[in-house]
């Protein structure tokens, strides 16, 4: 087990499953976090969902006497992420939003999803993307880029706080993604994030179907007491 995490329980990952990131950013909102979402990021695999706690790789840009094209797997920041991340672990890369070269290829995404990886989040561009939508690992990126990491980044540091597309994102951090993106939750809020989200799912189902059946908005989003206690009785009664 990776030691940046404090794994949340079962049930709390049971509920974030049943979570949209919309719904979780309302909750963090809800609770002073306004800076969650990281936008501008597109899923390889819309249809996976990704639940895991970060563990960040720090790019800075490129300088000729520190990069160079032949990479030493026992030197390099991104190669030492790759060979390190454990089970449920989401690699979040701060590429400084600079998308004039890939943060890395779908080969070393191969081999972190073989580690149990959760996913992998970068703001910056990824190699290979096509690949990338046959691999069982959510990734979530800026843009494509063909040409290595190399001629844009230099990668600086592992498990430090870094931003990214504008979020801070400390190691650790509860990271979900479904298919409109990625939202980043404090590790110290993600146990009650995780249950209020789920209950605001159910009960904004509920909302829905009534739209549906004809209600108008008034009363029933935002519900009022009456339809709260509607929602609750046929709760009861499931």
């Amino acid at each position: 087990m990776s030691g940046h995490r404090q794994p949340l329980p079962p049930a709390a990952i049971e509920a974030l499953q049943q979570a949209s990131t919309a719904t979780i950013t309302t909750q963090l909102l809800k609770r002073g976090f306004r800076n969650t979402f990281l936008a501008g990021l597109t899923a390889t695999r819309p249809d996976m969902r990704m639940i895991g706690y970060a563990f960040t790789l720090r790019y800075v840009p490129m300088r000729e006497d520190l990069d160079l094209v032949d990479i030493d797997n026992t030197t390099s920041a991104q190669r030492i992420a790759v060979e390190s991340v454990g089970p449920d672990d989401v690699l979040v890369i701060d590429a400084r939003g600079d998308v004039g070269a890939a943060t890395l290829g779908n080969i070393l995404a191969e081999r972190m999803l073989r580690r149990g990886a959760a996913g992998i989040v970068t703001d910056g561009a990824m190699r290979d993307t096509s690949a990338f939508r046959e691999i069982d690992l959510p990734t979530y990126v800026r843009a494509t880029h063909q040409t290595q990491s190399t001629a844009r980044h230099h990668p600086a540091d592992l498990n430090v706080p870094i931003g990214c597309a504008g979020v801070l994102v400390m190691p650790g951090d509860v990271v979900v993604g479904d298919a409109d993106g990625v939202v980043v939750i404090p590790r110290a809020v993600a146990e009650e994030v995780a249950f209020a989200a789920r209950d605001q799912e159910l009960k904004e189902q509920f909302v829905l179907e009534k739209i549906r059946a004809g209600s108008s908005i008034i009363g029933v989003y935002p519900p009022d007491a009456e339809t709260l206690a509607e929602y609750e009785g046929r709760k009861g009664r499931d």
